[in-house]
């Protein structure tokens, strides 16, 4: 297969036969510089970037807010792999609301990737984004799921390949650098995104998730890290102050053109047509975002509204169950009680209250045992 192209790189054939892609160094020299629509694309990304930051701000707890799109995140991202579980079936599985003849490895596999995210998260306050905190989280995303078997948080030894089912070597749609160069160019890959300077931040961003693509430095698992990056960086410089922006969703529903855009860098060298692909999406994620938390704020005041003028003297427990649904939106009587400190029999009448003035959805039609969710706060994470 000959490149038609060098800008990002070169095909290699290899001694056993196979041809693999060799990545070039970053930065890649834009086209006149970002002149022109690719500019005009660029300021609008970071002006939706900038008022979704601001409006996540206005939520009277953001990091719910927060806890409900990690989830989201992690249910697109592992979709795109194959997985077919919904948000609402990792709700559940939380809640320990699945039924036991339904399939949890999917939604395991979702879990894993919170707990990668969320540890990803957690260690930007004292590690950089960098090749040492990309193994951590491929450990964490790997531990215990399918692919676990393959080298948790090792960078690959073997060489691996993109293609449909059944796809080898010779006919793979696309062959990442052999073992021997990854370590090399996820080093280069720290070193461009650790230069001041060099390019926009969301321009830098767009070109390391491409090139941690093309490097695929995994066995397994490489789409979904590298899919987190884009949050971890936006968070590490600041560019958000909650992790809200994930375009996972947005990498779905447009997936022949993700993966086409990609492999016209490596062919043609076709950064620009990326970049204008990857901030389209930072602008139509971050406008989507944006409404779900006005709407959040209106579904907020509504049913605090419905709870003060219908619950009388119970209102002020109403309104601490609904704060906690914004957490837990999942929840059974027996939670209820803990949180008030009640008696079962008074859980269950507010549980009722709630219910009747459909707050509350009871959806696991048992006699005992019953689970409730908070369906209009779940839908407005929806697809």
């Amino acid at each position: 297969m000959a490149s038609l192209s060098t800008r990002a790189g070169v095909y290699q054939r290899q001694p056993t036969g196979y041809t693999a892609f060799i990545p070039a160094s970053l930065p890649p020299t834009l086209a006149v510089q970002l002149a022109g629509d690719l500019q005009t694309t660029l300021s609008r990304a970071d002006l939706a970037l900038g008022r979704l930051d601001g409006s996540v701000q206005t939520l009277p707890n953001p990091d719910l807010f927060v806890m409900m799109y990690v989830r989201k995140e992690a249910v697109f991202s592992s979709q795109i792999e194959g997985t077919q579980s919904s948000l609402q079936d990792v709700l559940a599985a939380e809640a320990k609301a699945l039924g036991a003849n339904e399939d949890q490895r999917d939604v395991g596999e979702v879990i894993s990737y919170v707990r990668a995210m969320n540890h990803g998260l957690n260690r930007l306050s004292e590690l950089p984004v960098s090749v040492r905190l990309i193994r951590e989280i491929h450990e964490q995303l790997m531990q215990g799921m399918r692919g676990g078997r393959l080298t948790p948080g090792e960078l690959r030894t073997s060489q691996n390949w993109i293609g449909p089912v059944g796809a080898t070597l010779a006919d793979a749609t696309f062959v990442p650098p052999p073992p021997a160069f990854v370590s090399q160019a996820l080093g280069n890959l720290e070193t461009y995104l650790h230069q001041d300077g060099s390019d926009p931040l969301l321009i830098k961003i767009g070109i390391a998730h491409a090139q941690f693509e093309t490097i695929h430095p995994f066995l397994d698992g490489n789409g979904r890290i590298g899919r987190l990056l884009i949050t971890f960086l936006l968070c590490e410089r600041q560019a958000l102050r909650k992790p809200v922006l994930y375009l996972s969703h947005f990498f779905k529903q447009h997936r022949q053109e993700y993966y086409e855009r990609l492999q016209a860098i490596r062919e043609q060298g076709d950064w620009e047509g990326w970049l204008a692909f990857f901030l389209r999406g930072v602008i139509d994620v971050s406008t989507q975002a944006v409404d779900t938390a006005r709407q959040i704020l209106e579904l907020r005041e509504q049913h605090r509204r419905l709870i003060t003028d219908n619950f009388g003297r119970a209102a002020g427990n109403g309104h601490k169950v609904l704060d906690h649904l914004y957490s837990s939106p999942i929840v059974s009587v027996a939670n209820i009680q803990q949180l008030l400190g009640t008696t079962y029999p008074g859980a269950n009448q507010i549980v009722a209250r709630l219910t009747r003035h459909q707050i509350l959805r009871e959806f696991t039609n048992r006699m005992r045992h019953r689970k409730f969710r908070y369906e209009s706060y779940i839908q407005l994470f929806g697809e």
